[in-house]
């Protein structure tokens, strides 16, 4: 590259981080030290790519990680650079296919949630519970994400002997609470081998029946229908899909509970660094997009949003990985560690700034007497 243009690219980028109060080569929490000068083209050309891998490339390096990610959110440096051509062919083949069909599904998961169980126990809580806990009275992640589980307990109204079925049941977790706590029988659903089996050691014992499969061949009537963190990964394309799954499968004076990260505005595909490295496909849905998706087939009973409480959860998964990389180091090696810590960090300082959100939906067909579901 010639001089003259790693230059020019080298003032733009500082410009642009001292915008949000980032200094290259400072000292503040969030300041960056760059190691390779190619990074400014890199992150100019690639954008949300380019920032994550030079990171894993070891290209730079920041102390706070999450402050950095916080201080760029909110001076909104991410509409400020673009990127190339190829990161715009995300848009459209978001908008041509179907990226979250029944065929490419599985293969979306099995690139998360099948990476190693050795890897999540360590990182999550001891019930697995891989979405945002609820810390209002919290102050561990075991009790952050009980609390969670009890809330959507509180807002669905379990009572002993309901049946209930769990879309995107992940390992369990919720599942095993309404059986355990609530007397409930469960029937979860989820994609992932490994979610499954571990779900199963776990769980027996428990009235709870996970099965390897898609949410859409969820079948039988239900009292009541959860689903926590499985929005993100089904897509533009099928947000209506999953309510009319829900629709089907809920009696007709039963209660759904949605929980669902978030996006401030609606939105075809996901950041590319984490469509690329952590979740294919994924993309969280906007409040606009919920709302067109039950139109018509449901009542919003309740919408609270729990969007804050995601920093700290993340934050507590990330002190947990770093404490026990060590431990299963040979199987995941320093690149990996890298993009782990800036998945972890980075959504954690997105949560802070809040670009991002979490939803609880209390929804009801139409016609059944309003519930008691505005528990906090």
């Amino acid at each position: 590259m010639p001089a003259s243009r790693q230059k020019q690219s080298e003032s733009i980028v500082r410009n642009l981080f001292e915008v949000a109060g980032v200094n290259i080569g400072g000292n503040a929490p969030g300041d960056i030290r760059v190691k390779n000068p190619a990074f400014y083209e890199r992150l100019l050309r690639d954008a949300s790519i380019g920032l994550g891998e030079s990171y894993m490339d070891d290209w730079w390096e920041v102390d706070a990680l999450d402050v950095f990610i916080d201080k760029l959110m909110r001076a909104n440096i991410k509409q400020k650079i673009a990127g190339s051509w190829k990161l715009r062919l995300l848009t459209a083949k978001a908008l041509l296919l179907n990226l979250q069909s029944r065929a490419r599904s599985g293969k979306s998961v099995e690139a998360h949630y099948d990476i190693g169980n050795d890897l999540y126990t360590r990182m999550l809580d001891p019930r697995m519970v891989y979405t945002c806990g609820y810390w209002k009275n919290a102050k561990t992640l075991a009790e952050a994400q009980e609390a969670k589980l009890e809330l959507i307990a509180q807002k669905a109204g379990l009572q002993p002997g309901m049946k209930v079925l769990d879309l995107g049941c992940g390992w369990g977790g919720f599942a095993a609470w309404a059986a355990e706590k609530h007397g409930c029988d469960v029937v979860g659903y989820t994609l992932s081998k490994d979610q499954v089996s571990l779900g199963k050691q776990l769980w027996k014992g428990l009235s709870v029946d996970m099965r390897l499969s898609d949410y859409r061949e969820a079948t039988g009537k239900y009292d009541r229908v959860i689903s926590i963190g499985m929005m993100e990964h089904v897509g533009p394309k099928n947000h209506r899909t999953v309510m009319k799954v829900v629709n089907r499968c809920l009696k007709d004076d039963g209660v759904a509970v949605i929980h669902t990260i978030a996006n401030n505005k609606s939105l075809l595909h996901g950041t590319p660094f984490i469509e690329k490295y952590i979740f294919p496909n994924a993309v969280a849905p906007s409040l606009a997009q919920l709302g067109r998706a039950i139109e018509g087939l449901f009542v919003a009973e309740d919408l609270q949003n729990i969007g804050p409480d995601y920093d700290p959860t993340l934050m507590a998964w990330w002190a947990n990985f770093d404490k026990t990389y060590s431990e299963i180091s040979h199987k995941y090696d320093r690149r990996f560690y890298q993009m782990w810590k800036f998945y972890l960090l980075a959504a954690a300082g997105a949560s802070r700034s809040r670009d991002g959100q979490l939803y609880h939906l209390v929804l009801t067909k139409t016609g059944r007497a309003q519930p008691d579901c505005r528990k906090s």
